[in-house]
């Protein structure tokens, strides 16, 4: 038997302590997440790592909000929306990381019934906040590129706030639809979760109700926010595409793709992995590799993002020079 088994016995055997009887029914109170591996080198190699990617996540995310909302030279609405993907790349991490830290150090790491709601609503809202604010990226870049004449009075203060509210919202929603979903299910006997965090995935498995209509609803408002902004940003692009093909100017064809490589790069990991995750059938792929790519999901795309738009962006990247030097001057 691997060790893996045996840790998996070894919890089963502690249900009772997770568990009140309600009349004939066993209400679960608490979910006891397995993490990624039982391998004690591996976890601390793992731990090692991920502390790592967290620390760097957090410093990089910060810097980038920091330095927009000191440069003059960033106060545009492309890096406004740049600092609220930051935040939200930051509230991402801070929700699943630590806890996935503990996951390393400790041999059975629990979480409460109510706190295990709370980790799936906020990883909703999050994930789709940032669907939204990708996708009023490529909005902006489309105005900006194809109608930048009109792009004042199409990307005034008043529009990229409404157009932020709208990503939060759509968060809300998302995360109103899994935790009212996930606090509907009736969960009666084993409470072990094989993942690192509550997603939700694993949480219907371990519920004796009927799991039909909860699916059927977090599935239906998810890929509906996930296909909106999939389609926002194909059809920004398309335009972006056909406004380049028209461009003489060498000049201005690399100022313009140097601006929306960037943002092209975030898109293309961020739908990527979540396209595996919630798209994908299951049967395509096994919880090991659901578990890798969440990883990826959750916690390395948050520290690429001010990585990619730090190295990728000329602008981003001046302000940033600039920034540096007048410290160090200042010093």
């Amino acid at each position: 038997m691997s060790s893996y088994s045996k840790r998996f016995l070894v919890v089963e055997a502690l249900l009772s302590m997770d568990s009140l009887v309600d009349g004939n029914h066993t209400v679960v109170t608490r979910f006891v997440l397995l993490g990624l591996t039982s391998n004690i080198l591996l976890r601390v190699i793992l731990f090692v790592i991920i502390l790592c990617i967290y620390l760097v996540t957090i410093f990089g995310n910060l810097s980038t909000i920091i330095l927009i909302r000191t440069s003059s030279q960033l106060q545009h609405p492309m890096y406004f929306f740049l600092s609220h993907l930051a935040l939200a790349d930051i509230g991402s991490t801070c929700n699943v990381t630590p806890n996935m830290l503990v996951n390393f150090l400790v041999e059975r790491n629990t979480i409460s019934y109510f706190g295990c709601g709370f980790q799936l609503g906020v990883a909703a809202f999050f994930g789709a906040t940032e669907c939204f604010l990708l996708a009023v990226m490529a909005y902006d870049r489309f105005v900006a590129i194809c109608n930048p004449l009109l792009y004042s009075a199409k990307m005034s203060t008043q529009v990229c706030v409404q157009l932020l509210l709208l990503s939060y919202f759509a968060g809300i929603v998302n995360a109103c639809s899994f935790g009212t979903c996930m606090f509907s299910l009736v969960f009666c006997g084993p409470n072990v979760v094989n993942h690192f965090f509550c997603d939700f995935a694993p949480l219907v498995k371990l519920s004796c109700s009927d799991v039909s209509i909860p699916t059927f609803v977090t599935s239906f408002i998810a890929g509906f926010i996930v296909w909106v902004a999939v389609v926002v940003i194909a059809i920004s692009y398309i335009y972006i595409l056909i406004t380049i093909q028209k461009m003489c100017s060498t000049e201005g064809y690399h100022k313009v793709f140097s601006t929306c490589t960037s943002h092209l790069t975030a898109v293309t990991l961020f739908y990527g992995t979540i396209t595996f995750i919630y798209v994908m059938p299951e049967s395509n792929y096994s919880t090991d590799q659901n578990k890798v790519v969440s990883v990826f999901y959750t916690v390395v795309i948050p520290m690429l993002n001010p990585l990619i738009y730090s190295l990728r962006n000329n602008e981003f990247k001046g302000a940033l020079k600039r920034e540096l030097s007048r410290k160090i001057l200042s010093l």
